[in-house]
């Protein structure tokens, strides 16, 4: 049976708009990945791969957080059994922002900057995680990063 571990609260991330994240490295879920096991590696903790199945919920979840303009984790234990995703333990760490709040090292720096999300990232045992990044007008902001990261281990 599925443990869930629901250690962290959403963090808020605001500032003012300006160009979208992502750049020449990849798609901005891809360099937030990098960002996270760059990170994860300053601690040698092993590195976060992408599972499908995470990826697919945390896909959804950032879907459906910008088409209802709320910000929270919702049914996360009826999402992790929707979407298959299996292991002893899971969690999940939220974000949302614009300008320099909505970059990969912004986002991170802002888990690291919370008890609970900084649990999440630097947890040993995750080492699968899916990531969703998606951009669209978002209480009241345009361009508006929502991202989900769901971890599992």
């Amino acid at each position: 049976m599925l443990r869930v571990l629901l250690a962290a609260a959403a963090a808020l991330l605001l500032a003012a708009p300006a160009t979208a994240a992502g750049g020449p490295g990849g798609s901005h879920s891809a360099v937030l990945l990098r960002e996270m096991n760059r990170v994860r590696a300053q601690y040698e903790l092993p590195q976060l791969v992408i599972d499908a199945h995470l990826r697919r919920a945390a896909r959804a979840h950032s879907r459906e957080m910008l088409e209802s303009d709320t910000f929270d984790h919702g049914a996360f234990a009826t999402r992790m059994a929707q979407f298959e995703v299996n292991g002893s333990l899971a969690g999940e760490n939220l974000a949302w922002g614009t300008g320099d709040r909505a970059t990969a090292q912004g986002i991170v720096l802002a888990w690291l900057q919370s008890p609970g999300h900084r649990a999440n990232l630097l947890r040993p045992t995750f080492t699968r995680v899916g990531i969703a990044d998606l951009v669209g007008s978002f209480q009241g902001h345009s361009d508006a990063h929502v991202v989900t990261a769901d971890f599992a281990g």
